[in-house]
């Protein structure tokens, strides 16, 4: 006779002994079981309908959703849910609260969906009996409870693959049952918690921003616990002199502060101060967040447009931290003079007030003062990417690779949707690392788009300008300079020129790790290098060994084919964004894309061949 063997009796008869433990605490809760998948179907979003065509709760029999899709029972004629495992089946929402319902739960999988929110802080009274939990590839995010420590009976937990932020608790060295545990690719950061089980090692934490500790780097807390005693001890004891020299400093420093912004500046706010009765009329606002506002109110929260107010100025005019009475803060822009009559700029506020990305700094509103035009933008807390990749010498921290992909994709993604989706389709003409700005969650928002000009989609090549008027030295496509002609080739060079910046850590016009007599910019330096075979030797030293030295060099591949000599060798900003976002898939911080289908049949084109490359890939 021939034996058969079904893994559903066997795994049944495997925890048994558990079961019978269980059961004298636990009771009966086939009902609960029952309502648990029920609510849970319910609060899950379910777009590809795995659990709407598998789930039917219209059947009344013994052990019916033993049946369900992803349902495991401690016993095939029984209501009891042992595992859940739903993973890759596209699950939208939060973490199913509900599922605490099914009392008898060992295990779940909700692995490789997409899951939003964060981990219940009490995840421990939901799950109070899981030996494995799987949430890996979603987008929680959040910190991780420290109540998962209270999962005693836990095996396996993985967290990886989502953004999540905060220390990993150290109570988890308590889960002595511990053998698979994983929280790599999220934004965590601190010591890491010790474990008893050596096998779990550097990969369980890679590609996070700043963990530390064993079987990792170690933690340097205690030197600077033991520097900063010294320095305080040191300051205690020479307190005078110590405040005589900081006076000194403060004095040059505000000094030198003052200078430069009358550098950016010359004119102070006298231009301000001269337009008198201006004060009354109204700043035209395309958002109803910040309504009924007048020029008077700009100057007030401005202080007058005082010099001390600015925070960047560059070719489209100089721009000023606003503070609003209720503590709103804006950046008002006060652009340079335009030939462009009242009529025109009307016009083209109108068009660029309706522009909205999630990749782009909103444009709230403009106003009229004689011949001063100002701009009202949401505040970006977070700068100019330029000044956070290239101020790290003046105390800014350096940049970890994940939050730099981040910002490329992210920023690809804005000029991708100008260049294909915009109607007549804008060029931002001034792209650099100082136009895209870092929100408070360093989320890249592109700025001055479409202030240069809107191209004419018909007769694209004939959108020209006054030489010199074009974006900064270093970004300057090179056939630009020969024929004063904006198009959209120029942007993704100048974009380009924005990669390498974000993979070498250079600036635009001096690289520091080339030699002393090169006298070229970044783009040149690079060129120097492919022909040479050392193009790794570009790549940011802070970057390399860190595990990601595979999805640089692909990225720097990718720069290196926007600032290509000849335009016609330059992929297009939709196939950019493309690659980048492949890059970057692991990640799982991209967004619903607001780019659903180029406008350019070359661009669907080139989005089938990704497909089809990405589907040989899987085979292989």
């Amino acid at each position: 006779m021939t034996m058969v063997l079904n893994c559903r009796p066997l795994a049944a008869i495997i925890v048994a002994p558990l079961w019978l433990l269980l059961s004298c605490s636990l009771g009966y809760g086939t009902e609960t079981d029952i309502y648990c998948l029920k609510t849970l179907k319910e609060s899950l979003q379910d777009p590809y309908s795995y659990l709407k065509s598998s789930w039917n709760f219209e059947n009344n029999t013994e052990g019916f959703i033993c049946k369900f899709t992803g349902i495991d029972c401690w016993h095939p004629d029984e209501n009891r849910v042992l595992n859940i495992r739903l993973s890759d089946m596209g699950l939208k929402g939060p973490f199913p609260r509900s599922i605490k319902n099914c009392s008898s739960l060992t295990g779940l999988d909700l692995s490789s969906n997409e899951l939003s929110g964060s981990i219940p802080q009490d995840i421990n009274n939901i799950l109070p009996f899981v030996t494995s939990l799987d949430l890996s590839s979603n987008n929680l995010s959040g910190e991780i409870p420290v109540n998962l420590s209270n999962c005693t009976y836990l095996n396996t937990l993985k967290l990886d693959h989502n953004r999540l932020t905060g220390q990993i608790p150290l109570q988890f060295s308590l889960l002595s049952r511990i053998r698979q545990f994983s929280v790599a690719n999220n934004l965590l950061t601190g010591q890491v918690p010790t474990f008893a089980n050596s096998s779990i090692q550097k990969d369980s934490f890679a590609n996070n921003p700043g963990l530390c500790g064993k079987p990792l780097d170690p933690c340097q807390l205690a030197p600077k616990k033991s520097r900063t005693v010294l320095i305080v001890a040191a300051a205690v004891g020479g307190v005078t002199v110590s405040a005589l020299g900081v006076s000194i400093v403060m004095f040059f420093l505000l000094r030198r502060v003052s200078v430069k912004k009358k550098e950016d500046d010359p004119e102070g706010n006298k231009w301000a101060k001269s337009l008198k009765g201006t004060k009354g009329i109204k700043v035209s606002m395309f958002e109803k967040s910040v309504s009924k506002m007048k020029f008077n109110d700009l100057m007030k929260a401005t202080n007058n447009f005082n010099k001390d107010n600015i925070i960047g100025s560059g070719r489209t005019g100089t721009m000023y931290k606003a503070v609003l009475d209720d503590g709103t803060l804006l950046t008002v822009k006060r652009l340079q003079e335009s030939q462009h009559s009242e009529k025109e700029f009307m016009s083209e506020m109108a068009t660029l007030g309706s522009v909205k990305h999630h990749n782009l700094v909103p444009l709230l509103g403009f106003c009229l003062a004689k011949k001063e035009r100002l701009l009202v933008y949401k505040h970006m807390p977070n700068g100019t990417l330029y000044d956070q990749l290239h101020h790290v010498d003046d105390g800014g921290k350096l940049m970890e690779w994940p939050l730099r992909l981040k910002i490329g994709i992210g920023a690809a993604r804005a000029l991708a949707w100008l260049h294909h989706n915009c109607n007549p389709r804008i060029i931002h003409r001034n792209i650099s690392s100082k136009c895209i700005l870092l929100d408070v969650d360093f989320e890249p928002k592109i700025s001055d788009f479409g202030l240069a000009r809107l191209m004419n989609p018909i007769d694209t090549h004939m959108s020209t300008f006054v030489n010199g008027e074009f974006g900064d030295l270093g970004y300057v496509a090179p056939e630009y300079a020969r024929t004063l002609v904006a198009t959209p080739k120029g942007d993704i060079y100048s974009f380009g020129t924005v990669l390498l910046e974000l993979v070498t850590g250079e600036r635009p016009t001096h690289v520091a790790k080339a030699p002393e007599d090169f006298k070229g910019n970044l783009v040149e330096w690079i060129t120097q290098l492919s022909s040479n075979s050392q193009l790794h030797y570009a790549i940011d030293k802070s970057l390399v060994g860190t595990g990601v030295d595979g999805e640089t060099f692909q990225f720097l591949k990718v720069a290196c084919s926007c600032v290509a000599s000849n335009p016609k060798e330059r992929p297009t900003m939709f196939e950019v964004y493309q690659l980048l976002r492949a890059i970057g898939e692991r990640y799982n911080f991209t967004i619903e894309d607001e780019m659903l289908m180029p406008s350019n049949t070359d661009d669907v084109d080139y989005m089938d061949e990704l497909i089809v490359a990405r589907e040989v890939k899987e085979k292989n």
